[in-house]
């Protein structure tokens, strides 16, 4: 695979760069860097489907919401496929833009759907569809829509990422070493498919606000 990318950009580099002759040598190793930093900066649409998400807070939903943002800003698409909360039902749009489905399905508990695995296809199917997604990114393994939704992706030939289980993806993310090793003896998965990512803290916003500091102090 690597090697056929590699040629596939060769074959573009030399058509392009034969358009550019009348050039200096130094000026087209500039243009040959320019053309392959944006031939592999390839723009994905991807659905991320979880059943938890906002106004729900957690740290799963806030992980979804600060990796959304952060490939949004990268240039990728972004949507969230989620079932819907009270009255925020239907297409809303969030920062970023991020565009997120609240889907007519009725939680069971703990903010949890009802597990079918056939009911929600034809909604989820026509969502990825419309908005032409090529990665599927469930999250946690507790959520049924995230199990539902890896299996629908498997189902149109999508590439799936889910972040704890499952033995027909793609791909697997895990927070440590540990979960990892633990992830593939449970779910008999590849280990060459199952990453470490750990999680990170930005300290930037967790700093203290001096001015709330307490001007009491205790002598023990």
């Amino acid at each position: 695979m690597g090697n056929h990318v590699f040629l596939v950009r060769s074959r573009l580099m030399q058509r392009v760069i034969s358009c550019y002759s009348h050039m200096k040598p130094r000026e087209l190793i500039g243009l040959e860097t320019c053309i392959m930093t944006t031939v592999s900066r390839k723009r994905h649409r991807i659905a991320m489907v979880c059943d938890f998400f906002f106004p729900r807070l957690g740290g799963v939903e806030m992980h979804i919401w600060s990796l959304s943002q952060h490939l949004i800003r990268l240039g990728h698409k972004v949507i969230v496929i989620t079932h819907a909360y009270g009255n925020r039902k239907g297409v809303r749009y969030m920062a970023g833009p991020l565009k997120v489905y609240y889907c007519p399905i009725i939680p069971m508990t703990d903010q949890d759907a009802l597990p079918t695995v056939t009911a929600t296809f034809p909604l989820v199917r026509e969502i990825l569809i419309r908005e032409g997604i090529e990665i599927v990114h469930a999250h946690q393994a507790t959520s049924v829509m995230a199990n539902e939704s890896v299996v629908y992706a498997s189902a149109l030939g999508l590439r799936s990422v889910l972040q704890t289980t499952l033995s027909t993806l793609n791909a697997a993310i895990c927070v440590s070493y540990a979960c990892r090793d633990n992830l593939i003896l449970r779910a008999h998965l590849d280990p060459q498919r199952v990453e470490v990512i750990p999680n990170a803290v930005d300290p930037s916003k967790f700093t203290p606000d001096p001015s709330q500091r307490s001007t009491d102090r205790y002598d023990y």
